[in-house]
């Protein structure tokens, strides 16, 4: 899935005007909006019964990150599952590790493994751990999970693309519980001294975290205002949207001389009303009841 859409949306709402005002911006096609969607559905119902049958992991996270990470790879990143390594491919960074089952699930959708190796999730001998790992996992550039590290990670990738002059582009997705690292924000200042814009940070800013609400366990707030004063473009979208999420991403790819940060509004456990907003579900896997309730929801397929 080589894809080099270059669409940008008119935004779906006032708010999404003012959270990209000043940008160019352009529709996207329905059946595009449509197709994302449904993916992005199926991807809920893989997430669920991947964990369902490991009996452990991230529900609240991987659930809140999937609409972005359904953006990236089917529809916005340059990438091909037959060839993993291309050399011009985009690099991907999932710094809040935990949320890999939304990983594994749009990796294989996208032809990276079969399906069928979705359900040996934390399994001895799985390709699938727990957290991302580069050396088993075909499609995962950088293994993840210890928190604050990736957009590290990042910065150096990006740079060192722009000195081979690739055209490709690097992404990560960090959650807002993880901006209360410091080596976030040493990255941060890093990426905007050396003007690294091919670029572009997401935070899955879901609110929540481990221990409950982000603002009262450690304020990172605001964050739009903390990045503009480090010197990185900031857009601010609805994570959920596909119509906010494609033209922002097309949008930093635009930005010049400095990196860019999208700021996804999300909802930690998205998509299944028991989940949602509730730190509780951050590390605890769905029982067979809960399971039942979330794919009647999500409409089994």
């Amino acid at each position: 899935m080589a894809n080099q859409m270059k669409t940008v949306a008119q935004p779906a709402s006032p708010e999404a005007a003012a959270s990209l005002a000043g940008e160019v911006l352009s529709p996207v096609p329905p059946a595009e909006l449509a197709r994302l969607r449904a993916l992005a559905t199926q991807v809920r119902r893989d997430i669920l019964m991947m964990l369902h049958r490991a009996g452990s992991g991230h529900t609240g996270g991987s659930l809140s990150v999937a609409d972005i990470l359904v953006a990236l790879f089917c529809s916005k990143m340059r990438h091909r599952p037959q060839e993993p390594t291309w050399p011009e491919r985009d690099r991907f960074i999932l710094s809040k590790g935990h949320a890999a089952p939304a990983y594994y699930a749009v990796l294989a959708r996208s032809g990276y493994f079969p399906l069928d190796q979705l359900m040996t999730l934390r399994q001895l001998g799985s390709c699938l751990q727990g957290h991302p790992d580069c050396t088993l996992t075909p499609g995962i550039d950088v293994s993840t999970g210890s928190l604050g590290q990736g957009l590290s990670v990042a910065g150096g990738l990006a740079l060192g693309l722009r000195l081979d002059a690739r055209p490709s582009r690097v992404y990560v997705v960090l959650g807002d519980g993880e901006m209360q690292e410091g080596q976030v924000w040493e990255a941060v200042m890093s990426a905007a001294h050396y003007k690294i814009d091919n670029l572009c940070a997401v935070v899955d800013r879901n609110e929540l975290q481990i221990d409950g609400w982000v603002r009262d366990v450690m304020n990172v707030e605001p964050l739009d205002a903390k990045f503009a004063a480090f010197g990185w473009h900031t857009i601010s979208v609805d994570g959920h949207d596909f119509g906010q999420l494609l033209p922002a991403l097309d949008a930093a790819e635009r930005v010049k001389g400095r990196p860019t940060v999208i700021l996804a509004r999300t909802v930690k456990g998205k998509g299944v009303s028991i989940f949602e907003g509730k730190a509780k579900y951050h590390g605890v896997a769905p029982n067979d009841e809960e399971l039942a309730q979330a794919l009647r929801e999500l409409g089994e397929a």
